[in-house]
């Protein structure tokens, strides 16, 4: 689902009440675990941390126009998502999330390429996504996406 919001802010006042609080608090676990350099804003209708195009002037593949995206978090129709590109670029750092997720979850998790999905809200491993969060600088995200993402 998207939301007609300009900021972060105004993205967690229009998702449904009972996902407020759990937002707000998986917005400030990435906040406060990010290396230096990440931006956060609307990205893909999304709350996104993105590298700027101050830091990375090439933007993103896809469109130049916009800021290399990073991570996002959303409030999907029947769950939460939280989407890291590094986790699709990076297969160690996939085998590293994959192995920790069930120190912190008992249900089996529920995941795409790059979407993490919560559908149970209450069970959303903020300290494992804190954690996730750290892994990865923005040189080291700029270096991995020009290697193993970015059309050449």
């Amino acid at each position: 689902m998207q939301y007609d919001a300009k900021t972060p802010e105004e993205y967690i006042t229009a998702i449904p009440e009972e996902r407020k609080q759990v937002m707000s608090t998986l917005r400030k676990v990435i906040k406060d675990n990010l290396p230096k350099g990440f931006s956060e804003e609307i990205s893909y209708g999304m709350i996104g941390y993105v590298v700027p195009h101050s830091i990375y002037s090439d933007g993103y593949h896809c469109d130049t126009k916009l800021p290399l995206p990073f991570m996002n978090i959303a409030s999907q129709k029947n769950f939460i998502a939280v989407y890291h590109s590094g986790i699709y670029a990076d297969p160690k750092l996939m085998d590293w999330f994959v192995g920790e997720y069930p120190k912190y979850v008992k249900t089996k998790l529920d995941m795409g390429k790059s979407c993490i999905r919560f559908k149970k809200i209450d069970q959303i491993p903020m300290e494992l996504i804190g954690e996730l969060a750290t892994k990865m600088t923005v040189q080291e995200w700029i270096d991995l996406y020009e290697s193993k993402v970015k059309k050449k």
